[in-house]
């Protein structure tokens, strides 16, 4: 699995109008949510033409979801073999994930759908605790299950990172003890409704590339 969208501080090249480029800024930065910030939701809403135009000379184009709340630039597609349009470069890198963080994602994912299904809140908040219980259902009894246990948490920062979970403050603002995190729902703009038909057969993959990984590591362990 590998995902893309702009993060980056790079700049437009020609200075829009004032309210225009604050977008542009913002956006060009990273993603853009609705309740992070809506006044610049609502100046997205008004000029997202104005936004879509600048931006394609970059060969980007936008994704705005108002539904989910969120938007972001990401590359065009390439052009075809038998297209004659020219190959622009990327100013978007391809970002290749690791096996334990694609792992992790396909899990959110899922449970994301199985939360929509459900109604309610749209906010979907998991405890660290709960995220290891998705992922130990994969994990192969034995003696190094806690050890990968104690390594996820290297993978739920790096999805952090990406952007796909959320980190939330304790009462009173620490951010010491037990962590709670909110599911992004822009992960639905990366793990698309085909991608997630085929879910239940990606994870029985995952399973038996992760069976296959651990007892290498203990054959290794025994030498």
């Amino acid at each position: 699995m590998e995902v893309e969208y702009l993060n980056t501080t790079q700049t437009a090249p020609v200075a829009p109008p004032a309210d225009l480029s604050v977008l542009l800024i913002g956006l060009l930065k990273g993603v853009l949510y609705r309740d992070n910030d809506e006044r610049q939701w609502a100046a997205l809403l008004k000029l997202q033409a104005r936004v879509r135009d600048y931006v394609a000379t970059l060969n980007l184009d936008l994704v705005l979801d108002e539904a989910e709340g969120y938007a972001f630039l990401k590359s065009r597609p390439e052009p075809t073999e038998d297209d004659p349009s020219p190959r622009l470069p990327r100013l978007v890198a391809r970002r290749p994930l690791s096996f334990a963080v694609s792992l992790l994602l396909a899990l959110l994912r899922k449970k994301l759908a199985e939360f929509d299904a459900g109604g309610g809140d749209t906010r979907l908040v998991l405890s660290r605790d709960d995220i290891v219980d998705l992922v130990r259902v994969f994990l192969p009894d034995g003696p190094n299950e806690a050890r990968l246990i104690d390594q996820f948490e290297t993978t739920i920062n790096k999805v952090v990172e990406l952007g796909f979970l959320q980190k939330l403050k304790t009462v009173g603002g620490a951010t010491a003890g037990p962590a709670n995190y909110e599911v992004r729902r822009i992960l639905k703009a990366f793990v698309d409704a085909q991608w997630l038909a085929e879910l239940d057969e990606r994870l029985a993959s995952y399973q038996g590339q992760l069976a296959g990984t651990t007892s290498s590591r203990e054959e290794t362990d025994h030498e």
